[in-house]
């Protein structure tokens, strides 16, 4: 049977034919023998074809496909020009040596040709990638080298890339920051309150909260300057006036000691450094939790944005914590009790990182781990959605989270929960109905601007029309007035008319009705006389002509 070696270079696809195989007997020692010597590696593989990319785009694009396991229809196009043709119903008088197994499973689903991939292959592979310049014979010195770096950059650079709106990456920076603020502050804080207590040793007993004594070891600055006068700013600090009185009177009968203005300085300069801290931490909490709405919804909604970002940063990525199964979620951050139980043959831990998460500390003891398997089994589906789907919505994580308080309900209580089916069915169907309330939101907003932008545009050529007509000069004196007034006459009239007819319509008044019939009809009769009477004035007057004609004949 026939080899035929498809490689994959920065340059173009080649394909090219193994001869001599059945002597070799696809020994693997013999053709790594035979690969370093160029007239040997030269009678077994041949060139075939080669087909170079059209550009440094095209190139990416084609080792993108390539490296996810996908053929491009270029190539398959490459191999079918290429390679024998197959008759229906006979198989395939050869097999394709290709280097990675997952396109050769797509090439073989695709054009049924058979492929293979294992170390004989791959050492006839590494033979073709070291004499690969001698095989093509218009490749010049270097350009292999130019074409393989400028891909390799661009491959890296296309892999680095992401979308801007879901970047877990900043999540897992946050987090990691947000645990050494949390370690900074404390510490910081303790100093502040050994560095002050030298002063003021009361203060530490009356005010537990290390932010509140940051502040008020900055605003006491020396306890001898400490006042009645400043019981209103002191409340205003504390909240209570209580609190407020029993520091002024602690700072009076105080038994620490008198510290210098230089010393004074420094412990207010640190107690504002850790003041910023704190504020900088809650800040940073706030973006934590937007960018857990923005990246993973439903995991946010589902088991808290903390515990989420922490399981995101433990797993690498949001990708990565979707391919995790939840057996592995369950178990996350136990690692080592996990290996601890292992090496002991001691029992393996029910719960990692999970165990921060309220469901669980709302369970009773002896369900804490069949809750911790069923929040987890929950928590894989929200990452997976949250993943791969394109929409980031919480309808998922908000049901889930339902399931998961049923679950807490059947094990304290035995009320039954619902089936997961009939859950997804009812998350699925709510987010169809969002998208279709959102689609004909905008059918509505767009025939509306429609309507607008024509009656802008209508109002807009009646206005340019009556400039127009004032703009216009007048032609024949007066004749434009006349017309207009004429016209405004008409309208007049129209107008009377839709009254006298909307009044008859109603029927209100019958009366006033017949009143107007008559008078119309009186208007009429008037008009006609008027019009008989100068049409006798007109025949008298051609009568007259006609006998002063005769009598001048």
């Amino acid at each position: 049977m026939a080899l035929y070696l498809l490689y994959e270079t920065s340059s173009g696809y080649s394909l090219f034919q193994a001869n001599g195989i059945d002597e070799i007997g696809q020994n693997t020692e013999a053709v790594r023998n035979s690969v370093s010597d160029l007239n040997r590696f030269g009678k077994v593989v041949q060139l075939t074809a080669f087909h170079p990319f059209e550009s440094a785009l095209d190139a990416l694009n084609q080792i993108n496909s390539v490296s996810e396991g996908i053929m491009t229809d270029e190539l398959r196009n490459f191999l079918e020009l290429n390679l024998p043709k197959v008759k229906e119903g006979k198989k395939a008088k050869f097999s394709l040596g290709v280097a990675e197994p997952k396109i050769g499973s797509h090439i073989f689903e695709v054009t049924k040709l058979p492929c293979q991939s294992n170390d004989f292959v791959h050492e006839l592979l590494r033979g073709v990638r070291l004499h690969f310049e001698r095989f093509i014979k218009d490749l010049k010195p270097g350009d292999l080298e130019k074409a393989q770096l400028g891909l390799g950059h661009s491959y890296s650079r296309a892999k680095v890339k992401f979308n801007v709106n879901r970047v877990d990456n900043m999540v897992i920076q946050a987090i990691f920051l947000l645990d050494t603020l949390d370690k900074d502050v404390n510490s910081f804080a303790m100093r502040v309150r050994e560095w002050y207590s030298w002063h003021f040793p009361e203060l530490a007993k009356i005010v537990n909260d290390n932010y509140l004594y940051a502040k008020l070891a900055k605003f006491i600055d020396d306890k001898s300057k400490l006042s009645e006068d400043k019981l209103p700013e002191l409340t205003d600090l504390l909240g209570d006036e209580d609190k407020a009185k029993e520091v002024v009177e602690a700072a009076k009968a105080s038994m620490g000691q008198d510290l210098s203005p230089i010393d004074l300085i420094n412990v207010q300069q640190f107690a504002q450094r850790v003041m910023d801290l704190s504020e900088y931490r809650k800040k940073l909490h706030e973006y934590l939790i937007t960018k857990m709405n923005d990246i993973a919804p439903n995991l946010a909604s589902l088991i808290g944005e903390m515990v989420g970002a922490r399981l995101i940063s433990h797993a690498g990525s949001l990708t990565n914590l979707a391919k995790c199964p939840s057996s592995t979620l369950q178990i996350l951050g136990a690692e080592k009790a996990l290996f601890r139980a292992l090496k002991t043959r001691g029992n393996t831990p029910k719960y990692g990182l999970i165990f921060h998460s309220s469901f669980i500390g709302r369970a009773s003891a002896r369900n804490k781990g069949r809750m911790a398997r069923y929040l987890a089994n929950k928590c894989s589906i929200a990452s997976r959605i949250d993943c791969f789907s394109e929409n980031g919505t919480t309808v998922f994580g908000e049901k889930l989270r339902e399931q998961v308080e049923e679950r807490l309900d059947f094990y304290d209580k035995g009320v039954a929960p619902r089936k997961n089916i009939d859950v997804m069915k009812a998350a699925i169907e709510s987010t169809e109905n969002k998208d279709t309330d959102m689609e004909t939101e905008e059918a509505t907003t767009v025939p509306s601007a429609k309507k607008s932008k024509k009656k802008k545009s209508k109002s807009d050529a009646a206005e340019n029309s009556e400039l127009m007509a004032e703009d216009k000069p007048t032609v024949n004196g007066g004749a434009s007035e006349d017309a207009k007034s004429e016209k405004k006459k008409k309208k007049e009239k129209r107008k009377l008319e839709l009254e006298q007819a909307v009044e008859n319509s109603n029927g209100t008044n019958g009366v006033e009705a017949e009143e107007d019939g008559t008078s119309t009809k009186k208007k009429k009769k008037k008009s006609k006389d008027q019009d008989g009477e100068d049409l006798q004035d007109a025949s008298d007057m051609k009568k007259k002509r006609k006998k002063k004609s005769k009598g001048e004949e």
